[in-house]
């Protein structure tokens, strides 16, 4: 009898966060892959009639008529998940020595530094970006500090660049990152590592053994939080990266509001879920094969 009704209050509970994702995830997802099959209007907007060219313009089956095959949108695609796999390296570099250096800090200290990880979310993404383009033009802070030090005899052509893309994405990703880590690490079990050290284990035979098995979901889970919004970041490449950081989220952008061509649009969107969701699948799949 209980378990009836166990199950009943789990559904009454479940039904307002289901009824949402319905709604505003599962619904526009299904407009997006319709109208990624349907032609596109001469004067934007769609035409109710198949159309499979949108997907030929990116992967090579075009007509050479009405759609002709680009490169450049693979490449774009490359880049997007070249730039979004090297900023899930560099935000674990980053933080996961970081967490074990929190996790052994006294409780007051580890709730401020915890603060001040969380202290970028209370200020705009945007003014904080805009930020970082007074750091990085030639005239910026960092040219000016470099060559008062004489580290350099001109300014570093550092903005508009890929390096300046990845150091944005980094700066953003960072707190992201650190949180499901710093959860991983401070859960982690101590006593199994002097237990490792006891039996004669090496530095580098306990942290494969004993310690990354345990904080390897904080890693999956940091790399995922990270990896999926920057396949698609389209603000910082905007801002930071100009023509030669151009990325999936900005080619989308562009074919929606610029271009109105909503169908290609659509099958870019289509696409970078797709690969998304291939790369999530093998990372789970690599997770568990390494904890069993």
């Amino acid at each position: 009898m209980a378990a009836p009704r166990e199950r009943i209050v789990l559904a009454v509970l479940l039904a307002p966060a289901t009824l949402i994702l319905g709604v505003f995830f599962l619904l526009p997802l299904l407009i997006v892959a319709l109208f990624s099959v349907l032609m596109p209007g001469l004067y934007g907007g769609v035409e109710w009639a198949f159309y499979h060219w949108n997907y030929g313009r990116i992967f090579g089956w075009a007509d050479g008529l009405m759609e002709i095959f680009e490169p450049i949108y693979l490449q774009i695609l490359l880049r997007s998940l070249g730039f979004a796999t090297l900023t899930v390296l560099l935000c674990l570099i980053l933080c996961y020595p970081v967490a074990f250096w929190m996790s052994r800090l006294p409780e007051r200290w580890r709730l401020l530094f915890l603060f001040l990880v969380t202290l970028p979310f209370f200020s705009s993404l945007i003014v904080r970006l805009y930020a970082w383009l007074l750091i990085l033009r030639p005239s910026g802070l960092l040219n000016q500090g470099l060559l008062a030090l004489g580290v350099v005899d001109a300014p570093l052509d550092i903005l508009y660049t890929p390096a300046a893309v990845v150091l944005g994405m980094v700066y953003i990703m960072v707190p992201f990152m650190f949180l499901p880590l710093f959860a991983a690490v401070d859960n982690l079990d101590r006593s199994l590592v002097e237990a490792s050290f006891d039996l004669g284990a090496t530095r580098a035979q306990t942290f494969r053994k004993v310690i990354l098995p345990q904080t390897l979901p904080g890693i999956v889970a940091g790399s995922v939080i990270v990896f999926i919004p920057s396949v698609g970041n389209f603000i910082v490449p905007d801002i930071l990266g100009g023509a030669k950081g151009l990325m999936m989220g900005n080619l989308i952008e562009q074919q929606f509001l610029s271009a109105r061509n909503w169908p290609f649009g659509s099958a870019l969107a289509m696409v970078v879920m797709s690969v998304v969701l291939m790369v999530l699948l093998t990372m789970v799949a690599r997770s568990r094969r390494v904890r069993g």
